[in-house]
């Protein structure tokens, strides 16, 4: 008996052409040799379609809305205020606007003593205020960081004096060290400790300490938060091998905690000393300048020289000659941060 043939199977494949293999190598090449499935080149679809719609710009299109907004709110701003600080521009004269005197506003300053007076008095409130906010802040970090229970809360509750607005932290000491109504001159009559008044915001040695007082208070905080975020992120392991060693606390503080953390003090110190520099809402309110401008800072100087003498190309210039003054703060900070990361043992 003969054996039939086994019927051939069908494949459930679906046979390959070679058309799709022509076109995918026909898509392979440099860009100009590139053809679609339709046989036309790459290069002249691409060129069809409107350069906002192609995928590379994408991104630009994303960021447009960021940079027509900084460009409106802020480099227009700036780039006018330098244009008037050359000119003898005067709120109550539109017309000076377009009186160009050059660098005579630049001239004026330099031996105007009264600007120099306010910038020694801005660099002395600069030093205190960022000191004192250093010390206060790294003894509140270290108070907390020993701290095991209620931690979070506590945490919180230091937050509140950053929350404040500097104008309502101004009206709230104002109201403190007033003379006859101030809660502080009050207690201390209350308790014995003065017999009369104590002219807080009048006395020129004590006026600008109830302004470094307020400052400290509002932002001791920032230092608080930065410092103990180091604490939190020191490794235990160096503690642990000095204190085998035999060291005492305070060579532990001394030789690892306190270099571990200037970083962050350094951090802390840079964002500070740009806000201080700038500080106006404070010392408008609670002083005013006065008495006889004894507490009068750059930026109240500025304000007063550009809206109350309406001389605005003047006080402009002085707006860009106290700039060199953050900028030199904030590099100083900046090359001591990079020294305290180097003692450290970390990157450039």
């Amino acid at each position: 008996m003969t054996r039939r043939p086994n019927p051939p199977v069908k494949s459930w494949r679906t046979p390959v052409t070679s058309k799709p293999a022509q076109i995918c190598v026909a898509a392979i090449g440099p860009p100009h040799a590139r053809r679609s499935s339709i046989g036309q080149p790459m290069s002249r679809i691409n060129k069809s379609v409107p350069f906002w719609r192609r995928e590379q710009f994408t991104p630009f299109l994303l960021l447009m809305p960021a940079i027509l907004i900084l460009l409106l709110v802020v480099l227009l701003p700036l780039l006018f205020s330098l244009y008037t600080s050359f000119t003898g521009y005067r709120l109550i004269r539109p017309d000076s606007l377009y009186n160009w005197v050059g660098f005579r506003n630049y001239e004026r300053i330099f031996t105007n003593a009264n600007f120099w007076y306010a910038f020694g008095r801005t660099v002395l409130f600069l030093t205190i205020a960022l000191n004192l906010e250093f010390l206060f802040g790294l003894g509140i970090a270290l108070l907390i960081n020993k701290i095991t229970w209620g931690q979070r809360t506590l945490r919180t509750i230091m937050m509140f004096p950053m929350m404040f607005s500097p104008i309502l932290v101004g009206y709230q000491f104002k109201f403190i060290f007033n003379d006859n109504i101030g809660i502080l001159n009050n207690a201390l009559q209350a308790l014995g400790l003065s017999d009369g008044a104590i002219p807080w915001l009048v006395d020129k040695q004590l006026a600008m300490f109830s302004i470094i007082f307020a400052e400290v208070w509002m932002s001791t905080s920032i230092f608080a938060i930065l410092l103990l975020a180091g604490l939190f992120a020191m490794p235990r392991d160096p503690l642990e091998a000095a204190k085998v060693d035999g060291c005492n606390p305070w060579q532990v503080f001394r030789h690892i905690t306190l270099p571990f953390l200037m970083p962050f003090a350094f951090i802390a110190m840079t964002i500070r000393s740009l806000d201080v520099a700038r500080a106006y809402d404070i010392v408008d309110v609670m002083t005013g300048g006065g008495p006889a401008g004894r507490t009068e800072l750059l930026w109240t100087l500025i304000a007063r020289v550009g809206y109350d003498n309406s001389r605005m190309g003047q006080a402009n210039a002085m707006a860009y000659v106290s700039i060199l003054l953050s900028i030199a703060f904030t590099y100083y900070f900046f090359r001591k941060l990079i020294a305290a990361r180097k003692y450290m043992g970390g990157a450039d």
